[in-house]
């Protein structure tokens, strides 16, 4: 038992520099779970459940950048908990099994995204501007943009993998703003949507506690760290490296639910 404690602090520790990072905290904490031998469903909601405690963790180093954020990160995240409210619930009812064959296209496109607007030029940027011309390009792309964070709300809250990886990717291209501004509002949304589909669980699942305390832990610590590290990394770099271990999840995710 305390070979398996020592193991998932070390892994709460790497999924939460993954989180706060990339928003790529399940590629190292539900394996972590499905190695110690839960059952796939519960390790999904344990897993949820422990990275509030990542979310904890980034908050508090990410105050800075969230200054004078606030009201629009409010919009993002009740648009977000609309839609994890509703996967949250939607897990409960249906196997996530279900999901397994569209989320390697979700990551992929995320990754095609994250590419894109970690350009030098930021293209992205440009794009979006240009879209805002006029009143009718002014609505579709706010009504797109705000309608994927519901989208991916859902999907965090169904199933998650990779959910803030996602975000990020909506995020960086509709927000303009510095890196570190846009990776702090992404863990603010997942932060908080982790927590509402974890009181859900509470009431309506079955939770694995005893996982939870030092898989928690090592999220928490990994979770503070990793907003620090964005403040000092070459951020085109960071983007380039999110994407391309976006890539390598889609594609090992699509090996995995279609052959």
């Amino acid at each position: 038992m305390v070979r398996i404690f020592i193991f998932l602090i070390i892994a709460g520790f790497v999924a939460g520099l993954l989180a706060s990072v990339a928003g790529l905290a399940s590629l190292a904490s539900y394996p972590a779970l499905l190695m110690v031998g839960l059952p796939p469903v519960i390790a999904n909601v344990t897993n949820t459940t422990a990275l509030v405690f990542s979310g904890i963790g980034s908050m508090a180093s990410s105050i800075k950048e969230l200054k004078g954020n606030w009201k629009r990160l409010g919009v993002y995240v009740g648009l977000s908990l609309v839609g994890s409210i509703g996967g949250s619930i939607l897990l409960l009812m249906a196997p996530a099994a279900s999901f397994e064959k569209v989320v390697p296209f979700f990551i992929l496109v995320a990754g095609i995204l994250l590419w894109m607007s970690g350009r030098k030029k930021d293209v992205s940027t440009r794009k979006l501007k240009a879209a805002n011309v006029t009143a009718e390009k002014h609505f579709w792309v706010s009504f797109i943009s705000l309608a994927g964070i519901v989208l991916v709300g859902a999907y965090t809250g169904y199933f998650g993998a990779a959910g803030g990886v996602i975000f990020l990717a909506i995020l960086s291209i509709i927000m303009d703003d510095k890196f570190t501004v846009v990776n702090a509002t992404k863990n603010a949304i997942a932060f908080i949507g982790n927590l509402v589909a974890a009181i859900i669980f509470i009431f309506k699942s079955h939770i694995d506690w005893l996982y939870v305390i030092p898989l928690g832990f090592g999220l928490l610590i990994g979770g503070y760290t990793g907003p620090i590290i964005v403040r000092h990394a070459n951020i085109h770099l960071l983007r380039v490296l999110i994407s391309l271990a976006a890539f390598g999840l889609a594609i090992y995710l699509f090996i995995t639910a279609y052959f």
